[in-house]
């Protein structure tokens, strides 16, 4: 039987955004290109502190990555705190690994003040070993958080086990300032706060050409158009037309995800009893977590769009009855697909595309805070002239090293990986 292709999130949002397509010759102090936690975050930091704003969505809101997020609202970046010292200079990185690890705070902390409908739950997550080498892993990443006074703990099999349901796992690193969210909602939410405060946010409004005139950009679409004296591209993995320069060069990375129905009382009294949200530390990575609803939402590297389909779906069921064989075997509701933009460093960048402009992106899968850090720390740009605004200084140009092909050799490798692994 075929899988049927249908995201949870659209259909479980209980945020809802309806904004018009962009018609006629408008003018702004800001544009804005991407209706995701950047673009979005963005916009109603930028209206709320006074400055016009338009932004220009393709599709809708949530669209991309962001309606497609797993949910996990992470402190910190994918690299060890170290790594990212040792990568930026000790200065540098303790300054982006601050802002980050204040991430999940500040998305609970607009989610409350905006009333945003979107399932928060602050009970933490749970980073879990998949092997013995995994869990060493754990243990270097314990002890760089605990030294940087972070409120984390490694727990044994045992104990991993009580707060998963997972017997197969070697134990865990609990982040307690992390939790999970029902990303659409949250996107849309932030849209809704953002035209609320007087952002103007046009979907289905794709830039066909992004021009320099008069010391002013113009983004220029089917049936209308935006100047503005500042620019941010906020599309991250999902691309965009226009010259090469203004685009992030990055390695698209496929993640899919699967969905159960929802589950039983009793098994709900087993599996992640807490809510806590996890993946693991393989080098092809799974996550698990559950909906409000008690669905169990599976995810891994891999597309259901390309050759890899099959194998995906067949290691998501083994996956599950290998992780809860309790369950017995469940069907999938909802599976659906999503595009990570991955650096070769691991880091995130702020690209300068000319005056006043820039282009974030390279989250490696860490969207939620980050993104949502992002956008606020544009605004901030904007509203001082600042760059020291942004919690990572901008570059001129970042090329990503066989950014064309990687993609298709991590879903090459996706792929044979699922072909055996549980067998």
């Amino acid at each position: 039987m075929p899988l049927i292709t249908s995201n949870l999130w659209d259909a479980t949002a209980t945020e809802s955004f309806a904004g018009a397509s962009l018609t006629g010759d408008v003018a702004a102090e800001v544009a804005i290109i991407g209706g995701g936690f950047t673009g979005c975050s963005a916009a109603l930091h930028l209206a709320e502190a006074g400055f016009a704003v338009r932004l220009l969505e393709a599709a809708t809101v949530g669209y991309g990555g962001s309606g497609r997020n797993v949910g996990l609202v992470n402190a910190g970046l994918w690299l060890p705190p170290d790594d990212v010292e040792a990568r930026l200079g000790a200065s540098a990185g303790r300054r982006l690994n601050a802002a980050f690890a204040a991430g999940p705070a500040f998305v609970f902390s607009l989610i409350d003040r905006l009333a945003i409908a979107c399932d928060a739950t602050r009970a933490g997550t749970l980073h879990c070993a998949h092997s013995r080498a995994g869990f060493a892993g754990l243990q270097e990443r314990f002890r760089q958080q605990r030294q940087r006074g972070a409120p984390v703990e490694l727990l044994d099999a045992a104990a991993t086990a009580r707060l998963t349901g997972a017997r197969t796992l070697h134990g865990a690193l609990l982040d307690h300032r992390a939790g999970t969210i029902q990303p659409q909602s949250y996107a849309r939410g932030l849209a809704r706060a953002a035209a609320a405060a007087g952002a103007h946010i046009h979907q289905r409004s794709a830039v066909a050409r992004i021009t320099r005139q008069d010391s002013r950009w113009r983004l220029a679409c089917d049936h209308g158009s935006v100047t503005a004296r500042s620019l941010l591209i906020a599309v991250n993995a999902y691309g965009m037309p226009g010259p090469a320069d203004l685009r992030p060069e990055h390695t698209p990375i496929q993640y899919f995800q699967v969905a159960t129905p929802p589950l039983p009382d009793d098994a709900l009294a087993a599996i992640l009893p807490e809510r806590h949200g996890a993946w693991d530390t393989a080098t092809v990575m799974s996550s698990f977590r559950l909906d409000r609803d008690g669905r169990l939402v599976l995810g891994g590297i891999g597309s259901f769009d390309a050759f890899g389909a099959t194998a995906h779906r067949s290691w998501a069921a083994r996956k599950l009855r290998a992780l809860f064989p309790q369950l017995g075997t469940l069907p999938f509701e909802h599976a659906w697909c999503g595009r990570i933009a991955m650096t070769s460093d691991r880091l995130p960048r702020i690209q300068r595309v000319g005056p006043d402009a820039f282009s974030i992106f390279g989250y490696n899968g860490r969207g939620i805070a980050p993104g949502t850090v992002m956008g606020k720390a544009f605004a901030d740009y904007v509203a001082s002239g600042d760059e020291s605004a942004f919690p990572l200084a901008p570059v001129d140009r970042y090329r990503s090293a066989f950014a064309g092909t990687a993609g298709v050799v991590y879903e090459m490798g996706a792929t044979a990986f699922h072909l055996v692994d549980g067998r």
